[in-house]
């Protein structure tokens, strides 16, 4: 099984990566929390990976750190919740703010995830509860983006799960110039007070 990768950094569409390890393009999910910290295309990245193999293919998840592998390993835990579901949990709230969700039986917060509902959302608690330690995730200055932020964002959040009329909503609330990291990031602040 493949735990950990260290490559170039080839691809970024949001929240699929391409990671060049020794000549071979390895294409990798990350939660969103990861892919705002992610440097330059051409840069040096060192993931932790869950490696998934089912009928239908194999699977790589990457996180920066190795606190958000293991909320993710817990997350898979519990029955009903998949690879794209523990990973659209991850985007939607930090390892701590999950942590601190499950500690405190608050519902209300896992609901505003794309994916989950009321049942979900309260399986998680019942099955999750002293099981997922608080680790912090380190933030990293975000790098200016592209020309084509706007589409970047966009394809994030309907890659999250958003609606096109909920992604379309969310951007035009953005200020213009905005980088892709910080306009994911308000973007998703927006759509969960929504």
């Amino acid at each position: 099984m493949i735990g950990r990768l260290n490559g170039l950094l080839l691809e970024k569409n949001p929240p699929q990566i391409t990671l060049d390890v020794g000549g071979v393009g390895y294409e990798i999910d990350v939660p969103m929390s990861t892919f705002y910290n992610l440097p330059a295309l051409g840069e040096r990245v060192e993931l932790f990976i869950h490696h998934v193999v089912r009928e239908d293919g194999q699977f790589l998840f990457g996180f920066a750190q190795a606190g958000e592998r293991l909320a993710f390993r817990q997350l898979l835990k519990v029955s009903g919740i998949g690879p794209r579901t523990a990973l659209a949990v991850l985007s939607g709230l930090s390892v701590d703010d999950l942590a601190q969700a499950i500690a405190r039986q608050e519902a209300g917060r896992l609901i505003k995830i794309p994916g989950i509902g009321r049942k979900t959302a309260e399986r998680l608690l019942l099955e999750l509860r002293d099981k997922l330690p608080a680790a912090g995730v380190t933030q990293v200055t975000a790098t200016p983006a592209a020309p084509d932020a706007a589409a970047d964002i966009q394809n994030a959040l309907l890659a999250l799960g958003y609606s096109e009329r909920e992604a379309v909503a969310a951007l035009k609330q953005l200020a213009p110039g905005i980088s892709v990291t910080d306009g994911i990031r308000q973007a998703l602040r927006l759509l969960a007070k929504s």
